[in-house]
């Protein structure tokens, strides 16, 4: 799949019908100025489109319901990944949420944990009004299938969010939940996790759909990502190589241009959420926080033309110190000092993460208009990889693990056993997706949390931080949610 942008559209929330006004799209247009209300929608096959295209737009900047512009992959959910691993510290002032999941001292008060919480369930939400209301429409059945399949794969995606992060939690797939839902068993939410996304691999592949939906391909990729996690090792390797044998995603010659702008939704975007304004079409703030969050603020003290860096998060040094200098991912990551607009070379104070930054499309560094990769093709290799080696083929696993680490300008690595091709892995994955939302996810999977956390930032782990707490104001209102062991 391509990037997906937000669009105008109304929406209900999941206690009350509440107007939500999304903005214009470059790829999924709707008119801004539909007006629709309770006694008129899900008639048409427009309403249809509108209903899948808010889950869409929960995805990204938009939030209304928060009253911020705070969506799912807009910033929090993929700092805190980082920022709970060996990958990322944080420099931002007046946020002990974000000081908690860096240092290990979160607990189920934490404010992230809480955001992350909301706004996924007020999307899956979203999703099932979509499910359970298109069926009725009376439209292309193509059509609606299709629909019906795009939210069952965002709704999927969701889920396999939550369920990684918090383990046992609500499972709700209707319209009409009950009030105060019991936390279904870690085991179920997956079994439903792979029912949504084996539907959705009826979605039509890449280039056969509009530009910036849910392809066959995205559902492929997702379903052995979720494979990897529960131990289905050949279902995870079948699906991964449907994805590379299709042809259609391959990885750039160069690592650095999987994020160059002019390559948004290109070969290597199998599921991506897209940041813009729209052309200039949109009143309210709709840009991503990659270059906001991760640029340094010197950048805009010291170079015309630049403002807004300010360097919330920033890369561990000892994880930055882990690369090795031939690596090109090193270069095409991090910033560690700059050129002034008086030609003086500004040496900075930490490590900061510069791999969103396309500085030849946008030199202001103010649009952070890039897209945020949920599945790049290299995970689906690396993916693929890790299943070979977990089914014993390590000849077939070390090929494609050196297939992303070619790219980088490293040398080939070889094991021959379960371990030592884990340890690469975990080296691997560290240095392919830095700042992508993957680390704590990888960690927990590979079993290694603990070990590389403690070796990076030198900060005890206990066994609890394998899964993030339930949010308590969440147990408040609901109490018949437990509370995972340790908190």
């Amino acid at each position: 799949m391509k990037s997906v942008n937000n669009f105008p559209v109304k929406i209900w929330s999941s206690i009350l019908c509440v107007l939500l006004l999304f903005s214009c799209s470059d790829f999924l247009e709707e008119d801004p100025e539909n007006q629709v209300s309770t006694g008129n929608y899900y008639i048409t096959e427009q309403d249809a489109l509108a209903a899948v295209n808010s889950i869409y737009a929960n995805l990204g900047s938009y939030d209304a319901s928060r009253g911020n512009t705070a969506g799912i992959y807009h910033s929090t959910f993929w700092i805190t990944q980082g920022l709970a691993s060996d990958e990322m510290d944080n420099n931002q002032l007046g946020t002990p949420q974000y000081d908690q999941l860096a240092t290990f001292t979160h607990n189920a008060e934490n404010a992230a944990l809480q955001e992350i919480w909301q706004v996924h369930y007020k999307t899956i939400y979203l999703a099932n009004v979509a499910i359970d209301r298109i069926p009725a429409i009376d439209m292309n059945e193509t059509l609606k299938t299709r629909f019906i399949n795009e939210a069952k794969f965002l709704r999927g995606l969701l889920y396999f969010n939550l369920v990684r992060m918090f383990g046992d939690i609500p499972l709700v797939i209707t319209e009409e939940a009950p009030l105060n839902p019991e936390a279904a068993p870690a085991d179920e939410v997956y079994a439903q996790i792979i029912r949504d996304l084996t539907d959705a691999e009826a979605l039509p592949p890449d280039g056969e759909i509009q530009e910036g939906r849910a392809t066959q391909g995205a559902a492929r990729a997702l379903l052995a990502k979720v494979y990897l996690r529960t131990g289905e090792y050949q279902l995870a390797s079948e699906k991964a190589l449907n994805v590379i044998n299709s042809g259609l995603y391959g990885l750039w010659d160069r690592f650095k241009d999987a994020f160059r702008i002019e390559n948004r939704g290109g070969r290597e975007a199998v599921f991506s959420v897209g940041f813009g304004d729209a052309g200039g079409a949109i009143s309210f703030w709709e840009v991503g926080q990659f270059n906001v969050r991760l640029l340094p603020a010197a950048l805009s003290a010291e170079v015309d033309g630049i403002s807004n860096t300010q360097g919330w998060q920033i890369a561990n040094e000892a994880m930055y110190n882990t690369f090795a200098t031939s690596d090109e991912r090193r270069e095409d990551t991090f910033m560690t000092s700059f050129t002034a607009s008086d030609n003086a070379t500004v040496n900075l104070d930490h490590v900061y993460i510069d791999k969103y930054w396309d500085m030849e499309a946008d030199p202001t560094a103010g649009g952070s208009f890039n897209d945020f990769p949920v599945i790049r093709y290299a995970d689906v290799v690396l993916t693929y990889a890790e299943a070979q080696a977990r089914l014993g083929n390590f000849d077939v696993a070390n090929d494609y693990l050196n297939d992303v680490r070619q790219r980088a300008n490293l040398g080939e690595a070889e094991a021959d056993n379960i371990d030592g091709f884990i340890d690469l892995l975990v080296e691997e994955r560290g240095k392919e997706f830095v700042g992508e939302g993957q680390r704590w996810f990888d960690l927990t999977r590979l079993g290694r949390l603990r070990q590389r956390v403690e070796a990076v930032k030198g900060i005890p782990v206990g066994e609890q931080y394998n899964l993030f707490p339930i949010p308590q104001r969440e147990r408040l209102v609901n109490p018949n949610l437990p509370q995972n062991p340790g908190f």
